[in-house]
């Protein structure tokens, strides 16, 4: 659903609304209901979090102006920095954790993008999606055959220029995924946001993740009596 949210002072308290839900399930308790009832106005208040979030990060200041003379190797061919945009004004990065030291890439970032994978031609319409590697594009493009990718843009950080500036690369020089997103406004490139969570920033007993999480299979698994688990990572085969 699009973002059309009221301002707070406008909204019905939570509790009030959840009071005014109307579906029940077969054979279910009154216990049941009324503690489905708190959930669901917790629900809603994450619901409205959500959107001010989101309003706080469309808010934000400009970023930095983009200046590095950063070089990719596309299925196109060679670009710079700004042909990433393609014909958008904003630009989506994810840089993927599939170096040249690795024999294989990075099973959670490849479940990530799995998901987005059915999800890119929707996102093309409204902005630009790219996905950068430090392998070279033979290497990308051979797994995103392997695994039927057809909708995601792969591009080679030639040479790590990209990933250095963009915290895509750790202190031990490894990978590290990174979620950046830049506009292009006025015929200037900027750094709009980042996703900034990270070891430093989780709770006790958590993994490092951001919020809202991109990764859809996190979601689905949340909703159940299971969740997500503390010893369980996607693979890349079963």
């Amino acid at each position: 659903m699009t973002s059309t949210s009221a301002p707070t002072s406008d909204l019905v308290p939570a509790a009030e609304l959840a009071r005014r839900a109307t579906m029940t399930f077969p054979n279910e308790s009154a216990d049941y209901r009324r503690a489905r009832i708190a959930l669901l106005a917790e629900e809603i208040e994450l619901r409205r979090h959500i959107e001010r979030v989101a309003r706080m990060r469309r808010a934000l200041p400009p970023g930095g102006e983009v200046t590095g003379d950063y070089r990719f190797e596309g299925e196109q061919g060679a670009l710079d920095f700004a042909g990433l945009f393609g014909d958008k004004d904003t630009l989506v990065t994810y840089s993927y954790m599939f170096g040249p030291q690795r024999e294989r890439p990075c099973p959670m970032c490849t479940s990530l993008l799995s998901a987005w994978e059915g999800e890119a031609r929707d996102i093309g319409q409204r902005v630009a999606l790219a996905v950068i590697a430090r392998s070279p594009l033979e290497r990308l493009v051979a797994f995103k055959n392997e695994r039927g990718w057809r909708h995601l843009r792969l591009y080679s950080d030639i040479d790590g220029a990209f990933s250095r500036g963009y915290h895509a690369i750790s202190a031990e020089s490894g990978d590290e995924p990174a979620l950046n997103v830049f506009t292009r406004r006025d015929g200037v490139n900027r750094h709009f946001w980042s996703g900034e969570m990270d070891f430093a920033t989780a709770d006790p007993g958590e993994d490092p993740r951001g919020a809202p999480d991109p990764m859809p299979l996190w979601t689905v698994l949340d909703m159940t009596p299971e969740g997500r688990g503390t010893n369980w990572y996607p693979k890349l085969d079963y």
